[in-house]
């Protein structure tokens, strides 16, 4: 029967759980309010599902290539990981992912400003708020941090399962009508697969920096078919939620009041649609800021960590209280600063622009060099 449980404990360690931990990263700042699925997918309507595939496909195949090259050179660090695809240009992912924690961090404050004025509170207090319970969590250390996140992906996947099935309960007869008449009005012009899955690669590129977030679990992978395994596994956690959200738009497009250009939070407006009433208001209210929370803690935590790792590689202590403080007090005032210009527009504009610097320094080496290596390490254990 011991056996049986460690069989078990084992499949999920080297299959499942790289995906999980994946999914964890991305599906609090990703998914939380909704404006990221319709910006990268959902605008299309019926053709949105391109996109998602797209994302999906993406998603399992660089999580493979990753979870490939780690194995075969046994790094298991974002650092030493990006050293085997771009070499001496290492640094520049490090200011690239900086740049995207600060933005991730700018938009979960945007959002719950945004969330605030609905409820006839001033916007900032919202803002300042998220920032102070970030710094707060980073001064109690990992412990808190961590039993936080675990808390909040529950409380995710639970409410966006409840939220889904209400919408669709409600309104999913209008879904059979948008394919059907292959409805993508919310986009001026033609919307061809081409864009479709362009957008598609662009959302996989910005988000790029959740897979080096769970490489610490690699270590028990040592077969090549359990990185492919759980290469798709994890493209499948990361899309799911995805999913949800896009057939819950489609429930209401053609109606831009609440899914369209200018909608910060689709999710808050389409859970005012369904008429769920002051209940499940607060819950969507606790869920979304409870994940925006878990996502910018992490990636000043992640910030925190980079210091350390580099301050102990040349021999050094880690950083006192005192510099982490500084650091956290720096992060966030510039993510609260950078906050005022909206979350629309951080996300249209912001995660656009990083997503070419993913491609240039990561995607496309991860694609080219790492699959390089793959294939000639493939041929030197047969030879």
């Amino acid at each position: 029967m011991k056996e049986q449980n460690n069989s078990k404990v084992s499949v999920y360690t080297r299959y499942i759980l790289p995906g999980v931990l994946l999914q964890s990263v991305l599906i609090g700042g990703g998914y939380a309010t909704g404006r990221e699925i319709f910006s990268y997918g959902a605008k299309f309507g019926a053709m949105g599902w391109i996109s998602g595939l797209t994302i999906g496909i993406g998603f399992a195949l660089f999580a493979f290539l990753s979870f490939e090259i780690c194995r075969i050179f046994k790094v298991y660090d974002y650092k030493n990981y990006i050293k085997q695809v771009i070499g001496p240009l290492w640094p520049v992912m490090d200011i690239l992912t900086i740049l995207i924690a600060i933005m991730l961090i700018a938009v979960m404050a945007a959002a719950t400003g945004s969330i605030f004025e609905q409820v006839n509170l001033p916007n900032i207090l919202g803002s300042v708020v998220i920032v102070l319970m970030c710094g707060l969590l980073n001064f109690k250390g990992k412990r808190v941090i961590e039993k936080f996140e675990t808390i909040g992906t529950i409380l995710l996947y639970g409410g966006y399962i409840l939220f889904t099935l209400i919408v669709l309960f409600k309104f999913g007869s209008n879904i059979p009508k948008v394919f059907a008449s292959g409805d993508t009005s919310a986009v001026e012009g033609k919307v061809g697969i081409g864009l479709c899955v362009w957008t598609g690669i662009l959302y996989v590129a910005y988000n790029i920096n959740a897979i080096p977030m769970g490489m610490f679990s690699l270590t028990r992978q040592t077969k090549r078919r359990e990185t492919v395994l759980s290469g798709i596994m994890a493209g499948i956690l990361m899309v799911i939620p995805w999913f949800l959200s896009y057939l819950a738009m489609m429930c209401f497009y053609g109606d831009t009041s609440i899914v369209g250009a200018d909608v910060t939070t689709p999710w808050m407006e389409m859970i005012k649609a369904a008429k769920g009433g002051a209940p499940l208001l607060v819950l969507f209210s606790v869920v979304m800021g409870w994940t925006l929370l878990e996502t910018a803690t992490g990636c000043i935590h992640m910030i925190i960590d980079r210091f350390d790792v580099a301050l102990e590689e040349k021999g050094h202590e880690k950083l006192t209280d005192a510099r982490r403080g500084i650091i956290t007090v720096i992060t966030l005032t510039l993510a609260l600063l950078l906050s005022r210009i909206g979350v629309v527009t951080l996300i249209e504009k912001g995660y656009s622009l990083l997503s070419y610097g993913f491609i240039i320094f990561y995607l496309l080496p991860t694609l080219i060099i790492g699959g390089y290596k793959i294939i000639r390490h493939k041929e030197s254990e047969e030879a």
